[in-house]
């Protein structure tokens, strides 16, 4: 049952990294994405995190000196299947925040809280190269033949625009848009070791309903990240995780904003099952904008998961 409980680590911990770095910023940093998971099984994991910080808005929004404390919950359920020969799997993700912000609007001091849904998410994704698709039982004996080998694989991500959203105002949790996220990454492992390297484009549709009519076209975002995972005894694993996004500048009723983003993220998480089919995991996440606009955040994140 090692086997099953390293897996369930693998795949929970995409849902703890998500909560860091989901919760109000379109950019994410999501190792072991790669990582096959046995055919005749599922896994739902429930998280929560605590991000805090500055931002720094769209110029659009008349924001400054900006604070934000963003408290989420998720629940995400993942499940493989075979296409072809191939490894897949399909994922979906619910988060639930509740977010303050304080700050100068329009230079008034303000304060705004939002509680409910944001952008819930579907998933799908294919490992061209590696493990094939696998029963538990193939898997163990895989790894067991294999200590060395590569895995390469593609997604497509669509956020869906049903978050909590309100066209007369200029904060909110959901984004009121459409989001497509093709992705392509890589992880090979080596013994205890595992490298991964992804690269994605987050594609975003208008949104036509920009604060009191407005329309907001925003332009691709360009993102790469990478992770150094280390597994220890009895199933103990540490991972060091970084990532770069830049792109995505603006344009309200057709006048650009020149609010180019440029986000620097980084994370350190760890993780041990805690029963044959569970697991938990605990991180730590920041934010850094390298431009006018983005955050400077930290997080911190506490999830639990189970393979049935």
């Amino acid at each position: 049952m090692k086997t099953t409980i390293l897996i369930i680590s693998k795949n929970a911990y995409l849902l703890l990294l998500l909560l860091i770095f989901k919760s109000g910023f379109s950019q994410d940093i999501e190792p072991r994405r790669w990582t096959s998971m046995p055919l005749g099984t599922q896994v739902i994991g429930v998280g929560f995190n605590h991000v805090f910080g500055e931002i720094d808005f769209d110029p659009i929004l008349q924001a400054e000196n900006a604070q934000v404390s963003i408290n989420s919950m998720a629940i995400q359920y993942v499940r493989p299947f075979r296409i072809g020969t191939k490894q897949a799997r399909i994922d979906v993700l619910i988060p639930f925040s509740s977010a303050n912000w304080e700050g100068l609007l329009k230079g008034e001091e303000t304060s705004i809280t939002r509680t409910g849904f944001a952008d819930p998410r579907l998933r799908l994704s294919v490992n061209f190269i590696g493990p094939e698709a696998m029963t538990i039982k193939e898997m163990q004996e895989f790894m067991k033949e294999n200590p060395v080998y590569t895995t390469v694989g593609a997604s497509l991500a669509v956020s869906f625009p049903f978050g909590q959203y309100y066209g007369d105002k200029l904060l909110n949790l959901g984004s009121n848009t459409f989001v497509f996220r093709p992705q392509l990454g890589m992880t090979h492992k080596w013994g205890p070791w595992s490298y991964e390297l992804s690269t994605s484009v987050f594609i975003y549709t208008n949104n036509n309903n920009f604060y009191i009519g407005k329309t907001k076209e925003q332009k691709p975002l360009f993102a790469v990240q990478t992770h150094l995972t280390r597994l220890f005894k009895h199933q103990i694993w540490t991972t060091l995780s970084f990532g770069y996004g830049l792109g995505g500048n603006s344009i309200v009723n057709r006048q650009r904003k020149h609010d180019e983003r440029g986000n620097f993220l980084g994370g350190l998480s760890a993780g041990m099952p805690i029963f044959k089919t569970q697991a938990i995991k605990i991180a730590y996440g920041t934010t850094l904008t390298l431009k006018d606009v983005g955050a400077n955040t930290n997080g911190f994140a506490l999830s639990w998961s189970m393979m049935f």
